[in-house]
């Protein structure tokens, strides 16, 4: 099964940012990624008018675009998915999945934390794998990774979740 890593947090915190230096650090050492979006409000990334908006609206339950460079899956659903019910999906594809959000599901969890976004953690202590923050927290247990250091929480992840690249 593909590792996954959630990166959770108050908005603002800059998961999106990490996640994206992340990938780009994980490209580097060889890694294929793939990163998974978590958004409670809904999506809508079909519009009004394209052919695929047009198969959606006559009743089709999934719709797939697909071109030289890309392949996109929409896929009515009757709930909202935990992690664990995406990453079958692209199993065997990938060697490390970055989740942002996803903080109920049962996949580690790093949690961002700025202090100037408050003094309390979004999760629970006993939830987390890791905290990245740009401030010293009193917690045990947890290890406390420097936010600005990529490199440091990338090596956290493979040494703790993928293991190594083969």
């Amino acid at each position: 099964m593909v590792p996954v890593v959630s990166i959770v947090g108050k908005s603002g915190t800059g998961k999106t940012a990490l996640i994206g230096r992340l990938i780009v650090e994980f490209h580097r050492r060889g890694y294929r990624v793939a990163a998974v979006k978590h958004s409670p409000e809904g999506i809508d990334i079909d519009h009004p008018g394209k052919d695929s908006w047009s198969f959606a609206k006559a009743g089709s339950d999934a719709v797939i675009i697909s071109s030289s460079d890309k392949i996109v899956l929409i896929r009515n659903v009757d709930h909202d998915y935990y992690i664990e019910e995406i990453t079958p999906l692209i199993e065997g594809e990938f060697d490390v999945v970055l989740a942002e959000g996803f903080k109920k599901s049962n996949a580690p969890k790093i949690e961002v934390f700025r202090r100037d976004l408050g003094d309390e953690l979004l999760c629970p202590v006993s939830i987390l794998s890791a905290v990245a923050t740009d401030d010293s927290l009193d917690i045990n247990n947890v290890p406390q990774l420097p936010l600005s250091n990529t490199v440091a929480i990338a090596d956290f992840i493979e040494r703790n979740f993928i293991g190594g690249k083969e």
